[in-house]
């Protein structure tokens, strides 16, 4: 039985449900899910993300969030976590850039927090060599100092998406017409979660909510409040979420969201403000990522890089570091907001 026939004989038996639990079922299903039974990344799978276009991305995270480390003393013992990891490309390039940073390794303790199993295989064999503890949960983290990344992970959090009417919300739900699904609209109904944008949408508009986001800031927030740290958000989305942002994709093109679940990555825009608002610590500008990774020596590394390259790697070189920073493309469309704790500076690359 497919995902599509699980879910149509539930809402036909119980109603239709919401976009979230759509998402939730779509996304980690422990059969069917999109997460839970493909490798969705790179060439040969449905997007591509930044630690995958370039090493150089994940060597600047980790010198950042190393050059941090020093900068708040060297704790002994520390967090180094990467929530919704990949194939952990990511922490990989990070460790190696970071390896002769003195004691930083020796002071890290490597958590990943993943949900699917079958990426969490590709993890560990890409980090074979490092002592990684898995986590699915961050309350789970330990109370200790918290260096975090978290690339690409707040846009796949399901999401609960309202449209304003003339004097409450109405919720989008995937319903049945005619057996197939098909989205529609609940009932108008007061939202409290939304009443602080009710006097800044107008009827027609469209806000989205990451339920999930929240708490997650808050434990994130609460371990670098507590004993220092600091945390890399990078997104798309903008400072507030506003419009229908909810969107699929399969073989890097859109596709329709609900025409085959579990087959293709949804995701929607990140409301920055909505995380910063929930961390109990303090937080940096909203920053696009081009900006930031140019504030961290990028071009200078690409240089680096590219005296040793020569034919298609060097044009694949070049084409990576403009992927990373131009306006055109990941750019703009990526932000970064940065996370620490009172009495310490803002991650580099990022200011207040």
């Amino acid at each position: 039985m497919s995902l599509r026939d699980l879910l149509i004989a539930r809402i036909a038996a119980t109603g239709p449900i919401s976009l979230a639990d759509y998402m939730a079922e779509c996304l980690l299903h422990p059969e069917h899910g999109y997460y839970t039974t493909r490798m969705p990344f790179g060439a040969k799978g449905d997007f591509i993300t930044a630690p995958e276009v370039s090493q150089m991305f994940g060597e600047l995270l980790g010198l950042c969030l190393a050059q941090s480390w020093q900068d708040q003393g060297a704790p002994a013992r520390f967090t180094l976590a990467d929530l919704g990891p990949g194939r952990g490309t990511l922490m990989a390039d990070m460790l190696r850039a970071t390896r002769r940073v003195p004691g930083f390794h020796a002071a890290a303790e490597i958590v990943l927090i993943e949900a699917s199993d079958k990426l969490a295989e590709q993890q560990r064999e890409l980090l074979s060599e490092y002592p990684v503890r898995y986590l699915r949960d961050v309350a789970a983290l330990p109370d200790q100092a918290l260096f975090v990344t978290a690339n690409e992970f707040f846009d796949a959090l399901p999401i609960r998406q309202f449209t304003r009417d003339v004097t409450h919300w109405r919720e989008t739900q995937v319903g049945l017409k005619d057996g197939a699904l098909t989205f529609g609209q609940g009932p108008a109904l007061p939202q409290p979660a939304l009443e602080q944008r009710f006097a800044h949408t107008a009827p027609g508009e469209v806000v989205e909510i990451a339920a999930a986001a929240g708490p997650i800031l808050h434990e994130l927030g609460s371990r670098i409040a507590a004993h220092g740290g600091a945390g890399l958000i990078i997104d798309y989305g903008d400072w507030q979420s506003r419009g229908d942002t909810f969107q699929a994709l399969r073989g890097h093109a859109p596709t329709d969201p609900l025409a085959d679940p579990g087959h293709a990555d949804l995701t929607a825009h990140v409301d920055f403000e909505a995380l910063a608002e929930a961390a109990p610590c303090q937080y940096t500008r909203l920053t696009p990522q081009g900006v930031f990774l140019e504030r961290l020596g990028l071009t200078q590394r690409a240089q680096k890089l590219a005296a040793q390259l020569s034919g298609d790697a060097l044009t694949a070189h070049i084409a990576a570091h403009r992927r990373l920073t131009h306006p055109a493309e990941m750019g703009n469309l990526f932000k970064v907001m940065g996370l620490f704790a009172i009495g310490s500076g803002p991650p580099p690359g990022l200011d207040v």
